[in-house]
């Protein structure tokens, strides 16, 4: 008998389940898709040269992980569902079942609604693992064919996981039914929304942001203290003040309410400080800006803390506005008497007001959560292409071998080396070379050797005849020299302006082999790889050979082109053969390193993946979260403006505009959150692409930029829409 009233109760009331359903099937179908890669079972061709364990492992944890915030969507969902009929269950209580018994029944409905949610999920999830398999292999460099498979372990581990957490969940909704009073569950539709002025979460913000004030002025005087100087240029003294002044003006407005008893209010004190946030981000958001263009020395670690003063002053700026809803709604109403008596407008801001004035809290999660979805849908691609046009760079050279000389402090203990144990091993494995250059790097000065201030290392010189043989080596014209003359070698992210003014402090320079003028040719920035380049250098001179010949060798490369590409095993057999050899750092102070191609692509594109993956899938489950809660609060409420909508009706007041009045508040509902995140969103965007515009230039490029922020607004403008029409249907439908 239970059985029925179970699967009855389910069928009627599957409407009313249609937003968890939709939710969870939408989770089951991420989780299975992203983790289907990491299958024992998938076995794609990816050739001897990858190995495919480390990627397994890597989605398995990072899909898992972040799978675990889906527990807290299941049980709001849950709870939403649990209030919505708790008027059905007091009435089975007074007619005689045991309120055990119908918390049992109703885990038993959740647990019916769950198994339909993972076998849809998995169907879907089959088909979306095709795109992730496409992605995979697309980073790989493969071929993709469409393969509809379904792996037996995925399977298994997407359906512990997610009915595990039903059950978990079921638990707690029986022991919530065992524990509610009979009359609470008959009077639950009709409990009053919380007072605004009962809620203490902003007062908790606001001294949180008094004392990030406070900091941001120690900070702000600490800079001017250390690194100002009066020649500065006037934004670059408008940017040392100004995160002095506003702060200070911040605490101070802060201790004048204080002191006038409160004039004006609670509120009134918070929309001054939410301004004060405002101009507080803009000009920690100016920072790394002033920096590149007039590379001022603010010390280590500065764009992190500016970055962490932008962060938190939108934070409170999100917050202050979703607390101030409510009073700007009701604001605009009474200064605009036009709009306020316009059609049924009276009704929709005194709705809404009391609805934002008691939902500030909710909403400043929502907006901060979907704010940073949005930037790791915008962040992931951004990273993984910077790590893939950096992997160009790294991996050049099927072998490379370099060495540091930093912690060596006698010249006698520098490197001499011709590797030859990596001679012996390819010969060993029959692995032929096309091209081998074995090459030494010099400091212009013998004096330059004891130069070990970071950031402040002299630039390596390369002898002529190996600076053509490496550029030969990749196809690239070779260069000449006149007598006496020199030319300069750039990385791919040192900026037009840093190479400007190097050349222009250095048209001539001192050597232990006599004067150099520089060339016709300045300079030249073709790609050669990273380790070229001494150490915090984005540069490298190139000396004629009878000038190197007098110089001081401080670190010996050697770089190897084979006929084809080492296998993945014979690579991690060569890195374990010279490590053995050449330790990473030995007694004398030499550090030796081995880079492979083979190996540094491999762990390269399995990060990059597992990054990507992880990024996006989290960035998708955050937004299913925010617009499922956005919904469901919704309809929760249903119920309450079913009476307010029927005096509409009594009233004369047409269907057509009591559903254009639904569709407004949804309108604003919904649209507040978004809009917030999409703003904050932009403005920390703008401050991450400041801080790496040179290797966004380098590496990305801004088409590829505007793409992926394309790609990204369609995607929350699809889920956006889906769950708008499912939340408008559901609630015409329980309001109507």
């Amino acid at each position: 008998m239970y059985a029925k009233l179970v699967f009855k109760n389910a069928e009627r009331s599957i409407k009313d389940y249609l937003i968890y359903i939709v939710t969870l099937t939408i989770c089951v179908t991420l989780f299975y898709s992203f983790l289907s890669v990491s299958s024992s079972y998938y076995q794609p061709d990816m050739g001897s040269e990858y190995d495919f364990a480390l990627l397994g492992d890597g989605m398995k944890t990072a899909i898992c992980a972040i799978t675990l915030l889906v527990l807290f969507l299941i049980r709001f969902a849950n709870n939403y569902m649990l209030q919505s009929r708790q008027k059905e269950f007091a009435v089975l209580a007074v007619m005689g079942m045991e309120q055990k018994t119908i918390g049992r029944l109703f885990f038993a409905e959740t647990f019916v609604m769950g198994i339909i949610s993972l076998v849809t999920g998995i169907f879907f999830g089959v088909l979306c693992s095709q795109f992730i398999t496409a992605m995979l292999l697309t980073s790989y460099g493969k071929t993709y064919r469409l393969t509809w498979t379904l792996f037996p372990d995925t399977v298994l581990l997407t359906a512990i996981f997610f009915i595990f957490s039903s059950f978990i969940v079921g638990l707690f909704n029986i022991r919530s039914v065992r524990k509610t009073k009979i009359i609470d569950m008959l009077l639950a539709d009709r409990e009053n929304e919380p007072e605004p002025e009962k809620s203490r979460w902003m007062y908790a913000m606001v001294i949180f942001f008094e004392v990030f004030l406070l900091l941001m002025l120690i900070v702000g005087i600490r800079k001017v203290w250390f690194y100002y100087d009066a020649r500065f240029a006037l934004p670059v003294q408008a940017m040392f003040f100004g995160n002095i002044l506003l702060p200070a003006a911040g605490l101070i407005g802060s201790f004048l309410w204080l002191a006038f008893k409160r004039k004006g209010g609670f509120r009134k004190l918070v929309s001054g400080l939410s301004v004060c946030s405002v101009l507080n981000a803009f000009l920690a958001a100016r920072v790394p800006v002033l920096i590149k263009k007039y590379y001022l020395p603010l010390g280590d670690g500065m764009l992190n803390q500016y970055l962490l003063f932008v962060v938190i002053s939108l934070i409170f700026f999100i917050c202050s506005v979703t607390y101030l809803a409510g009073s700007f709604l009701l604001a605009f109403k009474e200064k605009s008497l036009r709009h306020k008596y316009h059609n049924e407008n009276l009704f929709f801001f005194g709705q809404m007001a009391s609805k934002l004035n008691t939902t500030g809290q909710m909403m400043s999660l929502i907006s901060i959560t979907l704010t940073l979805a949005v930037f790791l849908f915008i962040a992931a691609p951004v990273l993984v292409s910077w790590a893939f046009g950096y992997l160009d760079s790294r991996s050049m050279y099927d072998v490379q071998i370099f060495s540091r000389y930093n912690n060596v402090y006698e010249e006698e203990n520098l490197p001499g080396e011709g590797y030859d144990v990596v001679s012996r091993f390819l010969a060993g494995q029959g692995i032929e070379t096309e091209n081998d250059c074995t090459f030494h790097l010099y400091l212009p000065e013998k004096s330059d050797f004891h130069k070990r201030m970071k950031y402040d290392f002299p630039a390596a010189a390369i002898s002529l005849s190996d600076y053509n043989a490496i550029r030969s080596m990749l196809g690239v014209e070779a260069v000449s020299l006149g007598e006496n003359e020199f030319t300069t070698q750039w990385r791919a992210v040192a900026t037009d302006g840093e190479r400007d003014d190097f050349l222009k402090s250095h048209q001539t320079v001192a050597t232990d082999g006599g004067s150099l003028s520089l060339s016709n040719q300045p300079w030249h920035q073709d790609n050669l790889g990273q380790t070229i380049y001494n150490s915090y250098t984005n540069v490298v001179l190139v000396f004629p050979d009878a000038v190197c010949e007098k110089l001081l060798p401080v670190m010996q490369n050697r770089y190897i082109v084979t006929a084809g590409r080492i296998s993945f095993e014979n690579a991690r057999r060569l890195a374990e053969e010279f490590e053995a050899a050449y330790p990473e750092e030995t007694d004398t102070g030499v550090s030796y390193t081995i880079r492979l191609s083979t190996l540094q692509i491999n762990d390269a594109k399995a990060n990059n993946f597992v990054l990507q993956a992880a990024m996006i899938y989290g960035a998708v489950v955050l937004m299913v979260i925010c617009l499922t809660v956005l919904s469901l609060q919704q309809l929760l409420d249903a119920g309450h403006y079913r009476y307010r909508f029927s005096v509409l009706r009594k009233l004369g007041v047409e269907e057509s505009r009591i559903e254009r009045l639904m569709l407004k508040q949804l309108g604003v509902w919904f649209g507040l959150p978004v809009t917030l995140a999409i703003g904050v969103s932009g403005v920390v965007i703008t401050y991450f692409f400041r801080t790496i515009s040179a290797e966004i230039a380098a590496y990305i490029g801004l088409a590829s930029l505007l793409q992926q922020a394309g790609v990204t607004a369609g995607i929350l403008l699809l889920l956006l829409i889906c769950y708008f029409i499912s939340t408008w249907i559901l609630f015409r439908r329980s309001a109507g």
